[in-house]
């Protein structure tokens, strides 16, 4: 009887459709159908291609509100809502005044609100007229002046009014004009869509806040949401380069379609996310092993002739191909890697022979460093002034380090004073350092009188980090500066101080591999 045959076209078609990452069907596996194979979109996402790779639709799509509006909608059309206040809350601050949107689902109903105890109805889109109380009645142009509002605790006290930041900066100062920070991203964060992080890098500043794309992703954007790609070659091209080959992220607002390609004249479909099966060439074919396992590629430039085939540096690696043996390559991996440092850091390699060891730097006189990934910043300003306090015999202190000009010099215990912003405190002493503080002082050194009842005892006492007392004369003091500067060397390298009875002799090292 007659053979009943079959054609399965997936046989010889199905790496166009896995090279797309779909699935091949041959619905009629007759000899005498034909042309009927497709590639079927793998859940959940759909779609079909007859004879052809496949136009995927994405499940879970989005639709998100353009900015300054905020939502988002799943595979519908989002609710939209708009704090005006986040563009106009500026225009009610440069008179003291807060800002109230009572409707974010509508537009021009802002309005400018006095803040108590000033009394004034709000004005829809403008400043209103506000009526102040107390010592503010004569005060208060001080504070409006700076975008500030005023204040007057107790009306029975004279001297008393304050000068007060309008939220969300914070920060208030007696009789005088207070210093604010702000943090922007309390009131932009919303700004900012899921999978992007909201940063102000410095809070004396107005209107330098970023959305700033969550890692992998790279991107960010001034004051606005940003635009983010994902590069998975970033982590998946040493997969490929293990093998000789090269990686390819075709689509960077997607993931899952890196690809690992063989280089030429090595022939081979591209495998997604993985190593290709690559057919080599003429001399390659027995030698490629001593390329591929160094990961570079082989090639062979004259299959006629014997002993000329050469391993080549794979990009963004470079250097000289070298003949019968590996080449000796060299990679400067922040060419392909900066963009995953924000602003205000950059990238370090430290060692173009190896990979992997790229970094994230923070610019001083922030600190901060991490191995393949966007660093986290730490600006501690004592690290720069605690000299100036420690040269009177005072400590440092830096309340906030993600803002500057915030420093203070602080007296030492058993003196006092107000803690001076930006300079040396006035500090009163007590007991024997009254008379005897000077000589501390005068080297950076600190005074303590132990006992008031006994004399004699009066010590100098060195200024942390530094260790040491002496009494009644000048102590000899130690210090490892590594202890406040370790966090200025980036990863990979290590602080050394070579003496520990002199200041600025610090060092950054790389670390013997």
């Amino acid at each position: 009887m007659a053979a009943t045959c079959v054609l399965d076209e997936c046989v010889a078609n199905v790496m166009t459709c896995t090279a797309a990452g779909q699935t091949c069907n041959d619905p009629n596996t007759s000899p005498a159908t034909t042309g009927d194979w497709t590639c079927d979109c793998v859940a959940p996402s759909t779609g079909s291609g007859t004879a052809m790779a496949a136009t995927c639709t994405q499940v879970g799509e989005t639709c998100e509100c353009n900015a300054p509006s905020t939502g988002s909608g799943m595979q519908a059309a989002a609710v939209c809502t708009l704090d005006e206040c986040v563009v106009n809350t500026a225009t009610c601050a440069a008179a003291g005044q807060g800002c109230n949107d009572p409707d974010p689902t509508t537009v021009g109903n802002w309005a400018c609100v006095c803040i108590a105890p000033a009394t004034g109805a709000p004005v829809v889109g403008g400043m209103a007229t506000c009526t102040q109380v107390g010592e503010c009645v004569a005060n208060a142009a001080t504070c409006t002046a700076a975008g500030q509002s005023c204040d007057d605790p107790n009306a029975m006290v004279m001297g008393d009014w304050t000068c007060n930041c309008i939220s969300p900066a914070t920060g208030s100062a007696t009789a005088m004009v207070a210093s604010c920070l702000v943090d922007e991203c309390i009131a932009n964060a919303a700004v900012c869509p899921m999978g992007q992080t909201c940063n102000d890098p410095d809070k004396n500043v107005m209107g330098d806040w970023t959305c700033d794309c969550n890692s992998p992703s790279t991107g960010s954007a001034l004051n606005s949401a940003a635009s983010c790609q994902i590069d998975e070659c970033i982590g998946n091209a040493g997969t490929c380069a293990s093998a000789g080959q090269l990686c390819d992220d075709v689509n960077k607002t997607a993931t899952g379609d890196w690809k690992c390609s063989c280089v030429s004249p090595a022939t081979g479909t591209p495998m997604v996310g993985g190593i290709a099966t690559c057919t080599q060439v003429g001399e390659c074919v027995a030698n490629s092993a001593t390329c591929t396992s160094v990961g570079q590629s082989c090639d062979d430039p004259n299959t006629m002739a014997t002993g000329d085939w050469t391993c080549n540096c794979i990009a963004p690696s470079t250097g000289l191909a070298a003949t019968a043996t590996a080449a000796t390559c060299t990679v400067n991996e922040c060419t392909a890697n900066a963009a995953t440092c924000p602003m205000g850091q950059t990238c370090n390699d430290p060692n173009i022979t190896l990979i992997g060891d790229w970094t994230c730097d923070c610019i001083a006189p922030s600190a901060g460093s991490s191995m393949q990934a966007a660093a986290t910043c730490v600006l501690d300003e004592c690290v720069a002034n605690a000299a100036t306090c420690a040269a009177v015999g005072q400590s440092c202190n830096d309340p906030d380090t993600s803002a500057t000009g915030d420093w203070t010099c602080v007296c030492i215990a058993p003196a006092t004073g107000t803690p001076a912003t930006g300079g040396a405190a006035t500090c009163t002493q007590v007991g024997e350092c009254v008379a005897n503080s000077a000589t501390c002082t005068a080297v950076g050194q600190s005074c303590n009188d132990a006992n008031m009842m006994a004399t004699g005892d009066w010590t100098c006492n060195c200024v942390l980090p530094a260790t040491g007392s002496a009494t009644a004369m000048v102590a000899n003091c130690i210090v490892d500066e590594c202890i406040v500067n370790s966090a200025n060397c980036p990863m990979g390298q290590t602080c050394n101080d070579p003496d520990q009875t002199t200041t600025g002799d610090w060092t950054c090292a790389w670390r013997t591999r």
